[in-house]
Formats: structure tokens, sequence, C-alpha cells
């Protein structure tokens, strides 16, 4: 089968030699619009590990571009006067035009055709002509084969309300650097920064990037090109010690060198033609998706697409089977890459969140920006700098704490202590309040002594006992825990002082009300599915069926219930104080009663607890600031919102943050971030850590401690989240409920040896930490 590669980037070239290596009699050509070396980019950057993969799939070729490479392991970042730089990191670069001369010459050593100056106006038609049975699309970012068969691939670009907020201009410098170099830099405009980087002796690559407010309150929109340039002279000036900023895009007027990234996806990367002589289209690099260069992804995917494609189609094998392959493999890889992409790009563009933090942990927060890079990946790639940063942040935690710091500050980020108000943390792990409904007509039991009281002695700082309920009809099942009568503030007592004499572990309460998702069954005999008998009256923002067709219909709340309701609330906060509780928390989330007035999806009230955000959370706020007043003035009080109801029209991330400071106003001193359960319409996005982006927004947006939930099961999680900055505090519930003692566990995990345990446990811990250091080892 003879190849037709239509495109002479790195995608095309790199396609086209490797299939010419792997069977040397098929002919291969690669057809360019443009002249051999031309090229409008400065250098591009590899980590090691893409290098290793050049290597092990072309040796000649991967030498070639190994001995031109410029290679540094380390990353700087300069942030309002100081400079923080880390090592390990692995990166080298290289010139474009020296990677593309590298690649056209393997290409003619092994045979490859190379065509030049050739628009490919018909695939099909050059395909004959060369009488290949492939065509593989790598024409690029503004592909036109892309774009003719745009109804198989299915091109998806960012809608215009998602598309990245900075405007960026590649340029480039001979001023040298020896590492990879971030500078952020505050003007009267907003911030600007610079992704630095040397590809050669005596050039760098200089990115200026800013969001488009910035730039155009900077006036770069009105600028001439060389006026655009100065102006980035002057900004970097001491970056550039003298050296010019130079630009390869002469032709572009001053606005247009600012570009904005865009991203490219494609629902599928293949098209067969209707007829069976025409040649199958595949696509690779840029024509098949983009990144952002933030990651430095760009030809680094475009290589590994070749890599893939090459090792799929394997001689004169099926050849429909081996493209469903590669688009299979490629696909998901490339997905990955692009959310840890969108991510970094993402932080780039809202560097002013970030602004606050003081340099090292803006820095941190920098270098872990994608989700990609953990905290124990930082400290093998550099564990001086790692453990540096980490007393660095442990000065600060027992300071902040009032506490006097230990003589080793060698402490993980997530085993530091955290103050809110008169109650000190002693580390930043939460047991999540987890539905047990284990109750009997809401007294609880031994049950929850001992689910609590075996949690509290694992390790964690704060334990939260599920959501309880301020009144029998509040309650979502009959087997939930109230708070509205003595006996029931008897029984919480009892497991308060039981984990208060066992344990150094504080213990806070979770108060809600079930609204519309009440009545219902345990969990395990259907969950959110109504009872069977013996069903109460439900109560809601708007009248409600939360399962369209199955659940109970609520009805609106009048005045007279918010009265009774925020009573309720009220009581049972007493209530919670006289049982001992540490901690207070308040249910606005999951589409439970007061989660259902702040959400538009289930709100259509039209007086004055209806409409904007704010009125919407007129009510909640109202009980909170009654809870507030009854509830001890030294006491912590939380709130858990759902910061994004995943379906369109519903609450989002933006309006999280406003609500986060609503509450905030109000009094609260933490937002504990979840999200989702409001409509059985969500589409969440799921992955590791998937909801600690909102605790980020909520925490450095709205100045206000956060808490991060979901998806969270390891130790490497947690510190990564707050060593960040994305949130104060992690609660960790399904695996504490796989393992009370999760904390103590992980502290054993990654080797430290410092975490108290209970006296009585003191054998298990020498006994697991030998096992994990083996493990290790």
């Amino acid at each position: 089968m003879n190849v037709l590669c239509i495109g002479g980037g790195p995608a095309g070239l790199y396609s086209a030699l490797l299939l010419k290596k792997a069977v040397p009699a098929r002919r291969v050509v690669v057809v360019e619009r443009n002249r051999p070396h031309d090229t409008f980019g400065w250098g591009v950057v590899f980590s090691d590990q893409t290098l290793d993969r050049l290597v092990a799939a072309d040796e000649p070729s991967a030498r070639g571009i190994l001995a031109a490479f410029n290679h540094w392991d380390d990353i700087e970042v300069f942030f309002r006067g100081e400079r923080v730089r880390s090592g390990g990191h692995g990166f080298a670069g290289i010139g474009r035009r020296r990677l593309l001369a590298i690649l056209q010459r393997r290409c003619e050593e092994l045979g490859v055709e190379l065509v030049f100056e050739t628009e490919a106006t018909d695939e099909q038609a050059l395909a004959a002509r060369y009488g290949a049975g492939l065509v593989i699309a790598a024409d690029g970012l503004h592909s036109r084969i892309r774009a003719r068969h745009a109804e198989t691939f299915a091109p998806r670009a960012d809608a215009p309300e998602a598309q990245p907020r900075c405007r960026f201009a590649w340029l480039g410098t001979t001023q040298r650097f020896d590492a990879f170099t971030f500078d952020f830099r505050e003007t009267p405009h907003g911030w600007f920064q610079a992704h630095i980087y040397q590809f050669e002796a005596g050039t760098s690559t200089f990115i200026v990037e800013a969001p488009e407010t910035v730039w155009r309150a900077a006036g770069l929109e009105e600028m001439t090109q060389q006026e655009s340039i100065a102006f980035c002279e002057r900004l970097f000036a001491d970056r550039l010690d003298g050296h010019p900023l130079l630009s390869n895009a002469a032709h572009l007027r001053g606005p247009d060198m600012w570009r904005r990234f865009p991203r490219i996806v494609c629902d599928r990367w293949v098209h067969w033609h209707a007829g069976a002589a025409a040649a199958p289209v595949v696509l690779v690099g840029d024509a098949a998706h983009s990144a952002h260069f933030s990651i430095g992804s760009g030809t680094r995917l475009a290589l590994e697409d070749a890599i893939a494609l090459a090792r799929c189609i394997d001689g004169d094998g099926d050849l429909r089977a081996a493209l469903a392959a590669y688009e299979a493999e490629r696909a998901v890889e490339v997905l990955k890459l692009q959310s840890a992409a969108r991510n970094s790009m993402e932080w780039f563009e809202n560097v002013a969140r970030y602004a606050a933090l003081a340099p090292p942990q803006f820095a941190y927060a920098m270098l872990a920006r994608s989700q990609r890079l953990s905290h124990e990946n930082l400290r093998l790639r550099d564990a001086a700098y790692v453990a540096d940063y980490e007393r660095w942040f442990a000065r600060r935690a027992f300071a902040q704490a009032g506490l006097a710091p230990p003589a080793d500050l060698a402490i993980p980020p997530m085993f530091t202590p955290f103050r809110v108000r008169g109650l000190v943390l002693k580390n930043r792990i939460v047991v999540s309040p987890m539905a047990q409904y284990s109750a009997v007509d809401g007294v609880v039991g031994d049950w929850h002594l001992l689910h609590l009281g075996a949690r509290a002695a694992g390790g964690a700082a704060l334990v939260m006992a599920e959501m309880t309920c301020v009144s029998a009809d509040a309650r979502i099942t009959p087997w939930c825990p109230g708070l509205y009568a003595p006996e029931h503030t008897r029984a919480w007592r009892r497991v308060v002082d039981a984990v208060h004499a066992a344990s150094d572990a504080m213990i806070g309460i979770q108060l809600g009300h079930a609204g519309a998702k009440g009545s219902t069954r345990a969990m395990w005999d259907g969950i959110d599915r109504p009872l069977a008998e013996g069903n109460w009256p439900l109560v809601s923002a708007s009248p409600q069926q939360y399962l369209e067709g199955v659940s109970q219909i609520s009805r609106e709340m009048t005045e007279a219930d918010m009265n009774r309701v925020e009573a309720d609330f009220v009581h049972a906060a007493r209530a919670a104080d006289e049982a001992g509780f540490d901690w207070l928390e308040l249910h606005c989330a999951h589409g439970y009663l007061l989660s259902s007035f702040i959400s538009p999806l289930t709100n259509q009230r039209a007086d004055e607890h209806g409409g904007s955000l704010e009125n919407r959370c007129r009510f909640p706020l109202r009980v909170f600031a009654a809870m507030r007043a009854a509830w001890p003035a030294h006491k912590p009080m939380s709130v858990r919102i759902s910061a994004h109801d995943w379906v369109e029209g519903g609450i989002t991330p933006d309006d999280a943050v406003l609500v986060a400071r609503l509450f905030k106003a109000a009094g609260a001193d933490v937002i504990d971030c979840s999200s989702g359960q409001v409509s059985r319409r969500e589409q969440p996005v799921f992955g590791r850590m998937y909801q600690a982006p909102f605790a980020d927004r909520v925490r450095n947006e709205a100045a206000i401690a956060a808490m991060a939930v979901g998806a969270i099961h390891e130790a490497d999680h947690a510190n990564g989240i707050i060593a960040a900055g994305r949130a104060d505090l992690c609660a960790v519930g399904r695996p504490h409920l796989a393992n009370p003692a999760w904390t103590l566990t992980e502290a054993a995990r990654i080797g430290y040896r410092a975490m108290p345990w209970p006296k009585q446990y003191l054998a298990g811990k020498a006994q697991l930490e030998r096992n994990l250091q083996r493990e290790r080892s």
C-alpha cells in the first residue's frame, strides 16, 4: 500500500519516514504547499520521555534531533520580584526549521518523495497520481482536508463563550536562558506573562501573553507590530538585558500578531469514501487536534500520532481495522492531554486569581496547574525543592494557627495545622458526611458510635457526621438522624463524648432539610425512590418532582413554611452545641431544600425569593444568619454548596463564587465545594479531583477558606491541592468507608513517620511502615 502525506510539517514528515522505514518497498510521497524551510514558528519543546519514544521509533532521526537540542532540567518562575527555581523537569528545545531539516533529510535517506510548492486541492486526484491507497492529512490547524470532509470528522472548535481568554504573541530573542522561564508582570492594565525557552545556541522563544481585556486596556489592539514589540521589550526589559525581541511574521499587522489559541477536537479521525477505488483519509497532528502551548504538546502530539499510526499499519494487514485501532488509541490519549492543556491554559488566563498567593506558593501552583504533575512527582524530580517548599508551607501554617513550630518542619502540606475561629485542626483531612441510614426515629445508636469513632481514631482532623435533619419531615429517609427532639441531642452527645475521649479529632455535624428529595427509601433499597408507604408531604422552593413520573411532587414553600423551617434550623444548631459538636455545616447542596432555592433549575418563584441569584440565596442566607447568631461565636461554620449543576441553565462555577461571597458576608468561615445532584439531567465530567477546581475558584476569587471534595483518594491528591492553594481542607468520603484509618495509612504510604497514632495501635504503625517501605523500595 502506497501512502500520500498532505503536509510537510513534523506530523507529515515523521509519518512518512516511519511508514517508509516499516515497508521500504512502499511508495511514500509528501506534498507540501510551502517551500522546504518555510515556517512561522521559533522553537519546539519535547520532554525527556518524548525523546525516549523518538529514539525507540527511529534512532537515526532521533540522534540528529538530540544532537541539535538545547537541553535543560530547570523551571524558573519570576513573580513579584522573587525567583523560584525547581529542577528535574527534563526538557529539550530545538528550532522548528532545524527539526524540519532533520526530518526532511531522514525522509530523503529512506526514499520518501518530497514535493514542495504544490497545492493539494484534490487529495484523491493526487492519491491516484501517486498510486496511494492511503491519504494522511497532516495539513495543520487550518486543515483544508478536514474542512472538506467535515461531515465525517465532525471537528469542534470552542464555542465563542468558551474560547481562550488570552491573546499571545510568539516572538524570539537572542537573549540566552538556562531554564524554562516564566515571568509574570503586573501593569496598571492587569497581568502579562512570558513563556521563555532557549532552543538553540543564540536564540530563545519568547511568548508574551495576557487576557484579552488586559491586552485591549494596554492599547495593543491599536499598535503596529513594531509598537507592540517595543511595548513588550519595555515590559520585560530586565529579563531581556538589552537583547531585542524578534518576529518572523513581519507580514502581520500589529493586532494580528496577537492570537487566541484555537482548540480543535474531532469526533472521528478516519474518512472512508463510498467509492471502492478512493483512498481513505486519516488525520494526524494539528489537523486532528490542538493542545495549548503552555504544556508544549503540539509537536509532541504530532510525532506520537505518527508513531501510533505506523505501529497500527502493519504490513499488508486489514487497513480498516488498523485505522480504527489508531483512532481509538490516539483519541483517548489526546483527550487526556487536551484536558491537562485546558487546565494549564485556564490557569494562565486567570493569573489575577492567584496574585494574592505568596511567591513560593504561586510558583508551586503554576508547576501543578495542569493536575498532571503531582506533589510526589515533583519530589521525584527535585526532592530538595519540595523539601524547602514543605518547610516554608509548614512554618507559615503553624504561624497562622498560632502554634509554635516543631523543630522538624519536614511536614507534608496535608498534615499541617489549620485554624478556623477558635478551633485548630491538627491536619487538613476531613471525613466527609456520609449517610448511614441507620437511625431509629431520628436517634443515632451504636452504629454511629462505631462508625464515627473508628474514623476519629483514624487520623483525620475533623470527622463530619452525616446530614442530620432539623425536623421529622426534613428527613431523606425514615432512617436519617435528627436533631429536633431531646433524645436526639442525648444520643449525639454520647457519640461526641466518645470521639473527644478516645481521639484528638474534632467532630462536626451537617444540618439539612431534604426538601423535594425526602420521603424516600434507604440507598440500598433504591436511592431517591419514594417509600412504598408512610410518605410525608414535601416542600421546596417551587413545585418539583425530582424523578420525573416517580417521585412525590413537592409544593412551593409559603412564608409560614419558611418561618417554621428557619426556627427548626436554629433549634437544631443550639442542640448541636448542647451535644458538644465542634463544627457546624449548613447543607445548601445536592438539590435539598436550601439548594432548591439557589439553583434556577428548581427555583421558579416570582416573589422576592426568585429571579436573580441574590434573590434565590435570600432564604438560605436568612437561615444561615439565624444559625450563626445561635451558634457560639468561637466555633466555625461551613456551608456545603453545589458549585456546578452540570446542566445548561443551572448553577455554574461563576455563580458558585458569587454564592460563596454572599455566605462569607453572612459570617461563613469555610465553603465546602461539591457539585451536582440537583437535576437528573446532569452530565458531570468525572475524573480524579474533578471538583477541586471549584474549591480553587471559591478560595482564590471569593477569598474564603474552601474545602475540596470528590475523587480525592490518595495523599498525593490532598498534598497537591493544599500545597497549590486550591483549597484549605480536603474532605475524603468513600476511601474512609473502605478504610477508617485512611489518613494514617496514607501517611505511612508516603513515608511520613511523624504522624501520631493512637498508642494502642503503635505496633500496627511500625509494621505498616515497614511493609510500605519495602513496597516503595
